[in-house]
């Protein structure tokens, strides 16, 4: 049995067959002649893909037939015999007249795992050939290739003693038929599973929750009252804290083959995580908190604007999402401390007033 991908990724079975197929009438192969494959079009042009390489990786690649010579019998010695060229160069030739090399479509890698004709002498004289093939392929990229799906398939054929069977057509008809078979699948998966897909769209949204928990997600509407400070006061010096931060949650879609990331922005600051002295609530005092919560709404779009710019690859979009959301993060500690020292907490006038100005600005785009 062999597996396959579905849209999301996960594997399918596709069970393994068989062809059986009767001699053909074709011209007498000569005894260690190399065989040559016939070229054919695929019944549907492929307009998905092109064959960037055919790589060999058989176990025994001095061969792919081992046959009886005509006429023959069971105590005759097989002769081994190879495609021309051998079967990678003789294969890319092959998918080179089936397959248009257009390179502006996805390239494709194929490896022959499997390629193998045997014959063997039945006991009431017939002689039984089986092709055994097996194609793995895979989307060629910089960062290494990605594996889609593979191929396996067996064709059984007998014939006489007396009759050469055109192993050349075969071993064709075989390979035609696993190119049909993946055209198909690319077709059926191209717009919607991941490994296909060409690009990444991100789509950002401003996450909010009705009606309002313990959770305040920001937004320039809900400024910050003192009624939101519910943590138990503390001791030290300071006579109110804030501890606002933000996240994001991801939703993923392949749409016409492209990764769609609905970013939802989470800029919020926990009631729980508020608090303030009796003395400490003064409307100086909420402004210096309010702006620590602005700051984080600045970063979070700092974020957004760091991302957008990015050409993010398709295999690994999430990586650079995780890091660019560390250095963001850090961004935002040290806009906090900055603003703290600077403003000495909000203690000094001057220079929250200097933070009031420069956060505006910041939170108009300035």
């Amino acid at each position: 049995m062999n597996r396959v991908f579905n849209s999301a990724g996960l594997w399918l079975p596709v069970m393994l067959y068989m062809l059986v197929f009767y001699p053909l009438n074709s011209k007498a192969q000569k005894t260690n002649a190399e065989i040559v494959l016939t070229n054919r079009q695929l019944n549907e042009k492929p307009n998905e893909f092109y064959i960037a390489n055919v790589i060999d990786e058989r176990a025994e690649r001095n061969a792919v037939a081992w046959l009886l010579p005509v006429p023959g019998n069971a105590a005759v010695m097989k002769y081994k015999v190879d495609l021309q060229g051998g079967a990678a160069t003789a294969v890319k030739q092959f998918t080179d007249y089936a397959i248009a090399v257009n390179k502006t479509l996805r390239p494709v890698v194929v490896r022959i795992k499997k390629l193998k004709l045997n014959e063997m002498a039945m006991p009431d004289g017939r002689i039984e050939g089986r092709l055994e093939i097996q194609l793995w392929f895979e989307l060629k990229k910089d960062e290494g290739n990605v594996h889609l799906v593979d191929y396996p398939a067996a064709t059984t054929y007998y014939r006489s003693t007396e009759q050469q069977y055109d192993t050349g057509v075969l071993i064709s008809r075989a390979l035609g038929a696993g190119f049909e078979f993946f055209n198909k699948w690319v077709n059926r998966e191209a717009d919607t599973n991941i490994k296909l897909a060409k690009g990444v769209k991100l789509i950002f949204t401003d996450y909010s929750e009705q009606p309002e928990g313990d959770t305040i997600y920001y937004s320039a509407k809900r400024p910050l009252t003192w009624n939101d400070f519910q943590d138990k006061a503390r001791g030290g010096k300071y006579v109110a804290e804030v501890m606002p931060g933000f996240g994001y949650t991801e939703q993923v879609e392949v749409i016409k083959a492209i990764v769609a990331v609905r970013i939802s922005m989470k800029v919020f600051l926990p009631k729980s995580a508020a608090w303030v002295k009796p003395e400490g609530r003064t409307t100086f005092a909420l402004n210096h908190e309010q702006r620590h919560f602005d700051i984080v709404a600045i970063v979070a779009r700092h974020f957004k604007q760091a991302l957008m710019a990015m050409k993010l690859p398709v295999d690994n979009y999430d990586g650079y999402i995780n890091v660019q959301y560390l250095d963001s993060y850090r961004e935002m500690n040290q806009l906090q401390e900055q603003y703290d020292n600077e403003t000495n907490h909000g203690t000094n006038q001057y220079y929250q007033q200097e933070w009031n100005t420069k956060i505006d600005g910041l939170l108009r785009g300035d």
